[in-house]
C-alpha cells in the first residue's frame, strides 16, 4: 500500500486500541495490542506519517532508532537488590527502569498527554544481544521489569533486507506478534504532502514529467545508486536557501542529495531551464 493508506491503517489501529468499556478500561489488553510494523524502503516517509498521525489524533509521540540502543539502555542497568524470602536473606540481580520507558513517563509529565505512540525505527536491525529483549517487548510491551504505560501503542518500522545489510530476518514467531503493513513509494500520494510542505516547484514539475525518478534504487558495477523521497525534500530546502542567498545551484550540489548520477544530471539541466 502507499504511505497515505498506511497512515489510515495506523489511525484505525489507534482508535481501536484506545477504545474503552463502560468502566473506562481499555477493551483490548495492552499485551493483546499487536505493535504495528511498517515495512518499507528508506526515505519513504515512515517517520513523517507518525508525526502527522500523532498531531491529528492529539496524542504524544516518542521516537527512537533501535540501532542506537544497546541491551543495557533498552533493558535498564543491572544492580543488586537485597531481599528476604521466608527468612532467607539473599542478593538478587535486578534492573533499573529502561531509558525508553522512562522517556515515556517524562513526556507524559511534561506534556500532560496520557495517551501516545512509542515509535521504534529500524527494529529489525537490533544487535544480537538485544534481539531476545525485543522479542519479549513485542509480545508483552515490557523492557526489563517495566511495561509501556496503558494508553500508549507501539509502532515499529524497518527496511527490507535488500536495502540494509544489517537487517535481521524475523521468524514466524516474531511476525505472528506484529501487525505488518508493507509500504511502497507513490509519487502521486507524496505530491499532496509536497504541496503542503512547499517543495520547490522545479522538483514537482520535474517529477510530474519523470515520475519513475521519484524513487530509485539501482545496483551498478560501482555500487548502489539511489534517490529517495527524503532526498528530494532535503534538496528542496537547500535550493530554497541557495536561492535566498543568491548562491548557484548546480550539479555538484544536486548530487549530494540525489545519489544517482543520471537523475542528478537530468534534474540539474531541468533546473537551469526552469530558472530561465
Amino acid at each position: 500500500m502507499n504511505i497515505k493508506e498506511a497512515k489510515e491503517q495506523i489511525k484505525n489501529a489507534m482508535i481501536s486500541y484506545f477504545s474503552k468499556d463502560a468502566s473506562g478500561e481499555y477493551i483490548l489488553p495492552i499485551e493483546k495490542q499487536r505493535p504495528v510494523f511498517l515495512m518499507g524502503p528508506p526515505g519513504i516517509g515512515k517517520t513523517a506519517i507518525m508525526e502527522q498521525v500523532a498531531a491529528e489524533m492529539g496524542v504524544g509521540l516518542l521516537s527512537y532508532s533501535m540501532t542506537h540502543h544497546t541491551r543495557q539502555s533498552a533493558l535498564g542497568l543491572p544492580f543488586i537488590e537485597h531481599k528476604v524470602y521466608k527468612g532467607l536473606e539473599c542478593d538478587v540481580s535486578t534492573y533499573t527502569m529502561s531509558e525508553i520507558i522512562a522517556s515515556i513517563y517524562d513526556l507524559m509529565e511534561e506534556s500532560g498527554v496520557e495517551e501516545g505512540i512509542l515509535f521504534l525505527d529500524e527494529i529489525n536491525c537490533v544487535s544480537e544481544t538485544l534481539a531476545p529483549v525485543m522479542l519479549q517487548f513485542l509480545q508483552y510491551k515490557v523492557f526489563g521489569r517495566h511495561r509501556v504505560p496503558d494508553g500508549w501503542i507501539v509502532v515499529t518500522a524497518g527496511n527490507p533486507p535488500e536495502y540494509n545489510n544489517s537487517v535481521r530476518e524475523f521468524d514466524i514467531v516474531t511476525w505472528d506478534r506484529l501487525k505488518r503493513i508493507d509500504i511502497e513509494p507513490d509519487f502521486d500520494v507524496w505530491k499532496e504532502y509536497a504541496y503542503q510542505r512547499g517543495i520547490h516547484p522545479a522538483i514537482l514539475t520535474f517529477l510530474e514529467i519523470k515520475k519513475s525518478d521519484f524513487y530509485s534504487v539501482e545496483s551498478t558495477v560501482e555500487g548502489k545508486t539511489f534517490v529517495t523521497a527524503r532526498g528530494w525534500e532535503d534538496l528542496s530546502q537547500m535550493i530554497d536557501l541557495y536561492e535566498m542567498n543568491q548562491l548557484k545551484v548546480n550539479e555538484n550540489l544536486i548530487m549530494q542529495y540525489l545519489q544517482n548520477p543520471r537523475i542528478a544530471k537530468e534534474f540539474a539541466v531541468y533546473y537551469d531551464l526552469f530558472q530561465k
